[in-house]
């Protein structure tokens, strides 16, 4: 970084500066400022364009510091110059008719182009305005030919889109450049058509993690953050054993702490100790990210003092976590979490504390060397930070963790639960939208008390005050309504199979199938089950499916087996265990001399129905006499 400050310069003038640098002279170019920081006040110069390393601002804390810089010495020399300019200028003013990119954005064009220049490095060509679409339509091939190192596949659509995709960005900035393409490199086609996919494929589906995957893992946090306490309670007996024996020898302070933790009933000694503390603050990250919805880096952005709670006018108590998020301008968004993640957090507020007071103990020694060091500045966005972490590469220097320290502290977590699913951060958010989307249809599943109000057609604003809630995750609420869409199509698709379906709904459906015209409505099944899933009100009451657009029918709650027989029902195959219980049962309770004639009137009616039912999914009748 050049020794350089800005003073008492204001940022208006930094913003001032051309959006390109077209008819700018040599001099005047390369003092162009790319980043500056304010350090206590003073305006700091991290960049200018001279520099061969552009460090940026606008990414989330979970990046890390070399993932925040883009380094021009990595592009072909013959395009150096030009790659500068490009980059300024979708820096300055952004891709027309678009807003101006955020730092994720500017790295991703930096890298994805370059492939295609060093592709055109290969063929000799040195300039972008000897592009043509021939030798574009070379790239193309290129990328559809090439394979992953790792895994010997072709790159994925998504890959693809994106790399034509920078190649029609660098056509369209390169105008602002003296090194214009002269012709679109693919005039009668885009990116996205020759990824050969449409945009709903291309954005793809995050795995799903299994129910009896989720449950475990969990489970396993859920009971770490429970026993959080306890751990952090030694943790604080090991600091002050630290400070009581200061002059002892390191093997010295590390049997003084041995002992203490034999004494207090630990087993597994300092190291295993220092481990569990390491696997505390990803069981509380499980817990918030499993509860919340939340992404990585708006948990990541998590500090101290998240937590707020309001209370409607019933009374009942909602617990809320504020964090910021890169996805929208508006950047703070409040999540509603249980008292399960509330916890939790609490767990890292403690947890963080020693690692906030050593960045706070770095700022003060960096002032006292340079009052206008940058880094105090970058210090000071994880000051009160709650995943924090040391990288002992940089000096023990405390910060955020990264998303790649994430997915491995993740994968171990996994592992260590006995679970071979390979574990990544960004499946919680899609884990938490099922289930909510499961609350919604019915099916209620894990903490469903929780899910059920998380997902109430964002009717919980009467309960937030002026200050809290006012910017919930509405991208989450249509992640949500996908989810649902996805379960009403399975159980659509499973309605318009060869399964036996009883209840009145049921039969109306196996009636309609057997009428050819019915289906020739549709160009094909896809759009059948689109249609009639999107038409039909469905939702799980646990013994059916139910297609009323009300749920006041006695039916859903006191008398179940009324659904064997209303015309709103449908009963599958999924249901037929819990009509075979309730069929035993009912069979053992008629033979109770205590219930009276009304009592074994409704016996036996209950029994017919559970009967019936059952003989309509496929079972002999023979097989259920009583």
């Amino acid at each position: 970084m050049i020794d350089d400050n800005l003073g008492g310069l204001p940022f208006a003038d930094i913003a001032a500066q051309p959006g390109d640098v077209r008819r700018l002279s040599d001099s005047e170019r390369d003092k162009l400022i790319i980043t500056a920081a304010n350090v206590d006040g003073h305006w700091v110069i991290l960049s200018r364009y001279v520099e061969d390393i552009w460090q940026l601002h606008g990414l989330p804390s979970n990046v890390p510091a070399s993932g925040r810089q883009i380094n021009f010495s990595i592009v072909p020399s013959a395009f150096r110059a030009t790659m500068k300019a490009v980059i300024y200028r979708y820096m300055r003013r952004g891709l027309s008719g678009s807003d101006r990119p955020k730092g994720r954005s500017i790295i991703t064009l930096f890298h994805d182009a370059l492939p295609f220049l060093r592709h055109l490095e290969a063929l000799k060509i040195e300039y972008l305005r000897a592009v043509t679409p021939i030798i574009a339509a070379t790239y193309v091939a290129a990328c559809k030919a090439h394979k992953v190192a790792r895994s010997d596949k072709p790159l994925s659509p998504e890959t693809l889109r994106s790399r034509y995709g920078t190649v029609e960005a660098l056509y369209a900035l390169s105008h602002f450049t003296d090194d214009r393409m002269q012709q679109h490199p693919w005039i009668e086609t885009s990116a996205m058509a020759m990824a050969g996919s449409n945009g709903d494929i291309l954005r793809g589906k995050t795995p799903l993690i299994p129910d009896e995957v989720f449950c475990t893992l969990f489970e396993e946090a859920h009971s770490q953050v429970e026993r959080g306490k306890q751990l952090l309670d030694l943790r604080d007996d090991l600091s002050a054993i630290t400070a009581k024996f200061k002059g002892y020898s390191v093997e010295g302070l590390i049997w003084q702490k041995n002992r203490h933790l034999a004494l207090s009933g630990w087993d597994g000694g300092l190291s295993i100790f220092n481990k569990s503390l390491t696997a505390l603050r990803t069981a509380c990250y499980v817990v918030l990210a499993s509860t919340s919805g939340c992404r990585n880096h708006e948990l990541t952005n998590l500090h101290s003092g998240a937590h707020h709670r309001t209370e409607d006018d019933d009374g009942t108590i909602y617990h809320w976590m504020r964090s910021v998020s890169e996805k929208t301008d508006e950047g703070v968004h409040d999540w509603m979490i249980p008292e399960a993640a509330v916890r939790a957090l609490r767990v890292m507020e403690r947890w963080a504390m020693p690692y906030q007071a050593m960045i706070a103990d770095e700022i003060i020694q960096r002032r006292r060397i340079d009052p206008q060091d940058p880094q105090i500045a970058e210090a000071q966005k994880h000051r009160n930070s709650l995943f924090l972490g040391m990288d002992t590469t940089q000096g023990n220097q405390v910060r955020t963790l990264s998303i790649a320290s994430w997915d491995a502290a993740l994968k171990s977590f996994a592992k260590n639960c006995a679970l071979s699913w390979k574990l990544a951060s960004h499946q919680f958010r899609r884990k938490f939208a099922n289930y909510a989307a499961h609350s919604r249809f019915g099916d209620l599943r894990y903490l469903k008390e929780h899910y059920a109000h998380w997902s109430m057609d964002m009717t919980l604003g009467y309960a937030m005050d002026e200050s809290w809630g006012q910017h919930l995750d509405l991208e989450l609420y249509s992640e949500i309504q996908d989810e649902l869409e996805d379960i009403k199509l399975g159980v659509v698709d499973g309605w318009m199979g060869d399964e036996s379906l009883a209840g009145g709904y049921g039969g109306a459906i196996k009636g309609w199938k057997r009428e050819p015209e019915n289906l020739l409505i549709f160009k094909d099944r896809a759009s059948m089950l689109k249609s009639i899933s999107g038409s039909t009100f469905i939702r799980s009451n646990g013994h059916a499916w139910c297609t009323a657009d009300n749920d006041g029918c006695v039916g859903n709650t006191l008398e179940r087996t009324r659904c064997t027989g209303c015309e709103h029902s449908v009963i599958g195959s999924i249901h037929a265990p819990m009509y075979q219980r309730l069929y035993d049962e009912l069979k053992e309770l008629l033979h109770c001399k205590d219930i009276g004639e009304g009592g074994r009137q409704r016996v036996e009616r209950d029994l017919k129905r559970c009967r019936d039912v059952l003989v309509r999914l496929g079972m002999p009748p023979e097989d259920l006499s009583a």
